[in-house]
C-alpha cells in the first residue's frame, strides 16, 4: 500500500512545484524506493492539448497518448518512470467523467454536487495504481486560494481522513521574499498562505520555502512556530545554476529525511546519490561550449520547448559540453536572409508546432543547413519542412507544400508532399480521421514502433533497426514521393512497421542532417540522453571544431 505526499502551493503560481515534486521523487529513489507521480490541474480544459503553448507551456505526451502538463516531463525526466494517462488529470475530465456518469445513470437519480461526486470522482483518480509503489507523490496545480482548485483540496482531506493515520503527508510550497529596501526576509506571505490551507482543512507537515538564498534560523524558527510545523521540516528551496542541482540540494537541506520522518520510517535507508553527483559534475564542469540555433514559432516562451531545452543540455551532458541554445523567430527568415542569423552556429534544430505562420522560415533555416552542411534536427514539423525544402529545390517540385496549411489541395493550388492522415494502425487496432474532426485527442499520440534502414545514420545512431517514439501530430509525409526524393539525396530511414508512414528521413552526402516524425526530446532525461541528441550536438561539437 502506498504512502501518499500531497504536494500544495501558495502566495504566487510558477515557485517550482513540480520540479520538487520530480526532485523528492528521485531522492525517494536513491533511497531504494518506488515511486510514481501525478498532476492535479484545476483548469476546465479536459487536457492541455488544444491549448497555445502560450497559455500553458508545452504538451507533454505520454506512451499510452495522454497530451498532459509538461510537469510530467519532470517527473520522467528526473525518475525514469514513464508516465502514463493516470497520472494526469484536469476539473474538465473530471466534471466529464462526472457527467457521463450522470448521463448513464449511475448516480441512481440523485443530485450530482461536488460534493460527494466530484471529490469522489478526484479520489477514485487518486487511488489508481495505489498497490504498485512505495510512494505517491500528487501535485495540485495552481495556489491555495484559487476557486477551481477547492474540489481538489477537498478530496485530499477527505482522502487522508479515510486513511489509515501516517499515511498521507502534505508538502507546501511557499515564497520567502526578500525585500532589498528594508534587507528583510519577509516570512508573512508564507503564514497567510498557510492560513488560508488550514482554513479548507489542510495542515502542512513540511514546507518548502524557495528563496533566493539560505533561510536564517531565526525565520525557520518563526515559521516553524506560526505555520505548526516543526522546524526541520522548514525547507529551503534555493535559486539553482540548473534544474539537475535540485535533489542534491534538497538532500542537503534535509527534504527527504523529514519525509521519511514525517511517516516515521527509521531506521531510514542510506541514499545513493551517485547518479546525480555525475549529472551535476557534468553541468558544473564542461569542456566546451557549442552554440544551437532553435528556429520555431513560440520562441517568446521557452516553456513552449520545454523537452527540448533539456534533451539539448542532456546531449551536452553526454559529450561534456555547455550547450547554448539561441531561440530564433522563423517568421524574421521570411522577411530576411537567414545566413546572417545563422551562420555562426554548430547547428540548427527546428521543432514541432502546428498552423502555418513561420514555416516559410523553417523551410529556409531547412535549406540553409543542408546546403551549408551545417548539423541539422527537424523534429514533427520540422521534418516535415525539410522534406518540402528538398522536393521544391531537389526534386523539382516547385509548387511543394502542406495540405495543413491549405485544404484545397485537390485543387491541384500545390503538390500536397504533406497530408492529412485520415488512417493509420495503431497496435491491432485501425484508427481512422477526418479534417473535420475535433481537434483535442484526435492526433496520431504516443508511442510507435517504427523500422530503421540497414546502414543509415539513424540505425547507426540508435544502434538498433527497431525503436519505439512518441508522436503528436495529425499530418504526414506522403510516401509516393519517396522514390523522387531519394533520387535526389534524402534516404528515407526509418518507416512504419507496414512501410505505410515515413518517420525518419537524413540527407546521404551530409555531415548530420536529420528529419523525425516523432519528438524524441520526450523520453531523454540526464542520466540517459536520447541518442539522437547526444549525437546532434557530437555533431555539432565536431563542426565547431571543439574535437
Amino acid at each position: 500500500m502506498a504512502r501518499f505526499i500531497f504536494i500544495t502551493g501558495g502566495v504566487v503560481s510558477s515557485l517550482g512545484k513540480g520540479l520538487a515534486s520530480a526532485a523528492l521523487g528521485a531522492l525517494l529513489q536513491a533511497r531504494g524506493y518506488t515511486v510514481r507521480l501525478r498532476k492535479l490541474d484545476p483548469y476546465l480544459n479536459v487536457d492541455p492539448g488544444t491549448m497555445s503553448p502560450f497559455e500553458h507551456g508545452e504538451v507533454f505526451v505520454t506512451d499510452d497518448g495522454a497530451e498532459t502538463d509538461l510537469d510530467l516531463g519532470h517527473y520522467e525526466r528526473f525518475t525514469g518512470v514513464a508516465a502514463r494517462k493516470t497520472d494526469s488529470v484536469s476539473s474538465g475530465r473530471i466534471y466529464s467523467n462526472v457527467l457521463e456518469r450522470e448521463r448513464r445513470g449511475d448516480y441512481l437519480g440523485k443530485t450530482i454536487q461536488v460534493i460527494p461526486h466530484v471529490t469522489n470522482e478526484i479520489k477514485d483518480f487518486i487511488r489508481i495504481g495505489e498497490d504498485e509503489v512505495d510512494f505517491m507523490l500528487c501535485e495540485i496545480g495552481g495556489t491555495v486560494g484559487d476557486i477551481e482548485g477547492l474540489p481538489f483540496f477537498e478530496a485530499i482531506r477527505q482522502f487522508a481522513q479515510e486513511k489509515p493515520h501516517g499515511q498521507c503527508l502534505f508538502m507546501h510550497l511557499t515564497l520567502l521574499p526578500f525585500i532589498k529596501a528594508s534587507g528583510e526576509l519577509k516570512t508573512k506571505p508564507t503564514q497567510h498562505s498557510v492560513k488560508e490551507l488550514r482554513s479548507i482543512g489542510l495542515a502542512p507537515d513540511i514546507l518548502v520555502c524557495r528563496s533566493e538564498g539560505p533561510i536564517p534560523l531565526k525565520e525557520r524558527e518563526k515559521l516553524a512556530l506560526f505555520c505548526n510545523v516543526r522546524p526541520d521540516a522548514v525547507i529551503a528551496a534555493q535559486d539553482l545554476a540548473s534544474i539537475y542541482e535540485a535533489p542534491l540540494a534538497y538532500h542537503r537541506e534535509g527534504l527527504d529525511q523529514a519525509v521519511l520522518d514525517a511517516f516515521a520510517i527509521s531506521p531510514a535507508p542510506r541514499p545513493d546519490l551517485n547518479r546525480w553527483e555525475d549529472v551535476a559534475d557534468r553541468i558544473n564542469n564542461p569542456e566546451g561550449e557549442v552554440r544551437v540555433a532553435i528556429v520555431g514559432k513560440y520562441t517568446q516562451l521557452e516553456d513552449a520547448y520545454k523537452s527540448i531545452a533539456e534533451a539539448l543540455t542532456h546531449g551536452g551532458m553526454a559529450n561534456r559540453v555547455k550547450v547554448k541554445a539561441d531561440w530564433i523567430d522563423a517568421e524574421i527568415f521570411e522577411r530576411e536572409d537567414p545566413a546572417p542569423y545563422l551562420e555562426d552556429f554548430d547547428a540548427i534544430l527546428v521543432p514541432g508546432g502546428f498552423g502555418e505562420r513561420g514555416t516559410e522560415g523553417k523551410i529556409k533555416a531547412a535549406e540553409f543547413a543542408r546546403t551549408r552542411k551545417v548539423p541539422y534536427l527537424g523534429i514533427c514539423l520540422g521534418m516535415q519542412m525539410a522534406v518540402i525544402e528538398a522536393a521544391r529545390h531537389l526534386a523539382d517540385l516547385g509548387d511543394a507544400g502542406s495540405e495543413e496549411f491549405d485544404h484545397e489541395a485537390g485543387k491541384k493550388r500545390f503538390t500536397p508532399v504533406v497530408y492529412h492522415l485520415k488512417e493509420w494502425v495503431q497496435g491491432n487496432y485501425k484508427v481512422t480521421r477526418s479534417a473535420d474532426d475535433d481537434k483535442g485527442g484526435t492526433m496520431r499520440l504516443g508511442a510507435y514502433d517504427a523500422v530503421l534502414a540497414e546502414g543509415s545514420r539513424v540505425a547507426e545512431v540508435y544502434g538498433s533497426t527497431a525503436i519505439e517514439e512518441r508522436h503528436r501530430h495529425r499530418y504526414e509525409v506522403d510516401i509516393k514521393y519517396r522514390e523522387a526524393l531519394e533520387t535526389q539525396g534524402l534516404m528515407f530511414s526509418g518507416m512504419s512497421p507496414d512501410g505505410r508512414l515515413p518517420e525518419i528521413v537524413e540527407v546521404k552526402d551530409h555531415p548530420w542532417f536529420i528529419g523525425v516524425q516523432f519528438h524524441p526530446e520526450l523520453k531523454s532525461k540526464p542520466f540517459e540522453p536520447h541518442p539522437l541528441f547526444r549525437d546532434f550536438i557530437r555533431a555539432a561539437k565536431e563542426n565547431s571544431r571543439l574535437v
